[in-house]
């Protein structure tokens, strides 16, 4: 006899379901082809559903995209930002995001944001936008923390912290770029990477 106590999944589970497919066949297509190159045919092919299913949820592609941005920044913040905010020491908080961020870039869809950003560039436009916007958080927040770390003193003076903090991304992004693959290096590689960049010794830095 069937499992008359498991309870049937409601019409919002399947649309979240459904929702959930369509934005992470969205993410591969955008991390491989762009925002240009976009086929939201094939978008709702590879996830298993009907452009009509596609449309259902998202007017447009511009509707999409931005979709799938809040998406992984929502993803980015369950995985890697939680456990920043949960370090009180500056110095630390840094390392756990830039080892955090080279584990979450493992995946297709981290490399949306980036492709989406250089795609963009130098263009008014609502994608591009809110990519440049949640660029600008998150050095925001390093300038804080660097900061933090100078008055503390577990951080050298040097540059302008927001100077040291749009270091600290480009660094951040270029090393997780270009060991792309480096499964057993990546995590260590890039916080070593950063370290200096903050102006700490790199040799200090190891894996949790």
């Amino acid at each position: 006899m069937p499992d008359e106590t498991r309870e049937r999944p409601t019409q919002a589970d399947r649309s979240l379901r459904t929702r959930t497919a369509l934005l992470e066949s969205a993410a591969r297509g955008l991390s491989r082809y762009g925002y240009g190159n976009l086929v939201l045919a094939q978008v709702a092919k590879e996830a298993g559903y009907t452009r009509g299913a596609l449309y259902h949820q998202f007017k447009d592609k511009q509707d999409l995209t931005q979709a799938v941005t809040e998406w992984i920044q929502e993803t980015w913040d369950r995985e890697v930002g939680r456990f920043v905010e949960q370090e009180p020491d500056p110095v630390a908080a840094l390392l756990t995001l830039a080892r955090g961020h080279a584990v979450f870039c493992r995946r297709d869809i981290a490399r949306v944001a980036i492709a989406l950003r250089l795609e963009f560039s130098g263009q008014d436009h609502p994608v591009g936008r809110s990519i440049e916007d949640g660029y600008e958080a998150l050095v925001t927040h390093c300038t804080g923390l660097i900061e933090a770390g100078r008055t503390a003193e577990t951080i050298p003076p040097g540059p302008p912290a927001r100077a040291v903090a749009l270091a600290f991304v480009g660094a951040l992004e270029g090393t997780v770029i270009a060991l792309a693959g480096q499964v057993e290096h990546d995590e260590l590689l890039t916080a070593r990477t950063v370290a200096g960049v903050l102006g700490l010794d790199p040799l200090d830095v190891s894996l949790p």
